[in-house]
């Protein structure tokens, strides 16, 4: 029999940093450890957000940010990759506190074989009860680009594309992304 005792994000918080090499979420109020992202996790990670600051950058949209605690809700602390907060709605961050405690306006996750389940799935759901308007999926190995948009209270699919296309999704429907140029060179 295993027993676990279920953590807040305020004791999760308390905890510090993470141990080297190694990630820490908080998931339904346990502690969720998981190893350093994969080569194309990076790569493809780095390449799209270059892309988005860019375009951030370009048109002062407001502020990309990526691997830091977010906060969404006693239970749930998580990591997304890339995580964009538009310029009207930085008030809302408080410089005094660690991570992101608010829905941002764009979370993206990148799978790796181990996280792709969880992305796809747990992670659809939570974006969503916690607001947040736009979740893109992109995975590196089967080259394929989803974004979402929550309406209704669930996340509906907006956009998507596979390996030479190339995609708009909001919130930036003026950033063409070509997706040949997220992939590892030998996809």
């Amino acid at each position: 029999m295993t027993l676990s005792t279920q953590m807040t994000a305020r004791q999760f918080e308390m905890l510090g940093e993470d141990p080297p090499g190694v990630r820490l979420e908080l998931v339904h109020g346990e502690i969720v450890v998981s190893p350093s992202p994969s080569y194309e996790h990076g790569l493809t990670d780095r390449r799209l957000s270059q892309l988005i600051l860019n375009h951030i950058d370009e048109h002062d949209l407001g502020e990309l940010v990526g691997d830091i605690d977010t906060y969404f809700d006693d239970l749930n602390v998580r990591r997304p990759d890339i995580i964009f907060t538009a310029k009207a709605r930085l008030r809302l961050r408080d410089k005094a506190t660690h991570g992101v405690r608010y829905a941002p306006d764009l979370c993206v996750e990148i799978l790796s074989p181990d996280s792709a389940t969880m992305d796809q799935t747990d992670k659809l759901e939570l974006y969503a009860k916690c607001g947040i308007a736009h979740y893109w999926i992109v995975d590196p190995l089967n080259c394929t680009f989803a974004a979402y948009k929550l309406a209704r209270g669930k996340h509906q699919k907006a956009a998507s594309g596979t390996k030479d296309d190339v995609v708009s999704a909001e919130p930036f429907p003026k950033l063409k992304i070509p997706l040949k140029r997220l992939w590892p060179p030998s996809r």
